[in-house]
């Protein structure tokens, strides 16, 4: 299981995995991906992204918040990610990653997101993985 979708009662929750943290992290991006588009994004376009958080959660918040500002802002929507690199420098978690997409406006969108909450938001560390939750408005 890549990421699953679970019950909630007006927006949309989802737990992602991954062995890493950052195959966790990209596992998120995709479920939220799903949330606003069903298509098989084409990846015709590259972008980059850098973000900072004081912890785990913090630095998915600020993912997913970043991802969403490029669907929002530049109609870019990814389909793959690519080098995503989480370490940790002076006390604070930095996520730099490639994003591959394609222009928002060429895919049928299903669900708008409104924005990314901390309600029920977690980042976990088992034995063998990784495993996050995220609520998102829509």
């Amino acid at each position: 299981m890549k990421f699953k979708f679970l019950a909630h009662t007006a927006d949309v929750k989802f737990q992602a995995r991954g062995e890493s943290v950052e195959e966790c992290f990209e596992n998120a991006a995709f479920a939220l991906v799903k949330i606003i588009c069903k298509e098989k994004v084409k990846t015709v376009i590259k972008k980059g992204i850098k973000v900072k958080g004081k912890d785990l959660e913090e630095l998915l918040y600020n993912f997913l918040e970043e991802f969403l500002f490029f669907i929002d802002s530049k109609n870019f929507i990814p389909g793959r990610f690519k080098k995503i690199k989480i370490y940790k420098k002076n006390e604070e978690y930095n996520l730099s990653a490639e994003l591959l997409g394609d222009n928002l406006k060429n895919y049928k969108t299903h669900t708008g997101v409104k924005a990314i909450t901390y309600n029920e938001m977690f980042v976990l560390k088992d034995k063998k993985s990784y495993k996050c939750q995220v609520v998102v408005d829509v």
